[in-house]
């Protein structure tokens, strides 16, 4: 069966083709639009490890920043850890933490000028802050969880 028929009938799924296959979605012909997306997560931890972070006393030095880069790094290297993402430019990312009292929110947004989204940038950028995080505080604190990672925002102009 010729490629443009199959791509005719599409799957509701577009990662799928019309006979269940795996694909990268194609984005050619879509038009090229400012897009942003902002995901957020969430990792509980004792007070004792608030405490020593809040006054940069960890062992491994300072936590927060550490997580911040490695979110930044892991945004540019979504496309090659989603088999299935398209590697894109990034024209934005950063990363924000939000000391509370029974854990840290990370707070990611992406941004770039493309033809498709960048919400799994910002899942990424959110997954892997929240692991670095995890790691430099592991020593001290055995009671981590890390959970309600979502998209919260995603938009296009």
């Amino acid at each position: 069966m010729e490629l443009a028929s199959q791509e005719s009938r599409e799957s509701s799924f577009s990662h799928l083709s019309p006979s269940g296959e795996a694909r990268m979605v194609n984005v050619t012909d879509k038009a090229v639009q400012k897009r942003m997306a902002i995901a957020e997560g969430f990792i509980t931890l004792s007070q004792e490890t608030i405490g020593l972070l809040q006054a940069k006393a960890m062992p491994k030095g300072d936590v927060l920043t550490v997580a911040k880069i490695a979110s930044i790094m892991a945004a540019k290297k979504t496309g090659e850890l989603i088999p299935l993402a398209h590697t894109i430019g990034l024209s934005y990312a950063d990363t924000h933490f939000e000391i509370e009292e029974t854990g840290i929110r990370v707070v990611a947004r992406a941004e770039s000028v493309a033809k498709t989204g960048v919400e799994m940038e910002a899942l990424v950028m959110v997954s892997v802050a929240l692991l670095t995080l995890y790691d430099m505080c592991k020593a001290v604190d055995k009671s981590m969880v890390i959970g309600q990672i979502r998209l919260i925002e995603k938009k296009k102009e």
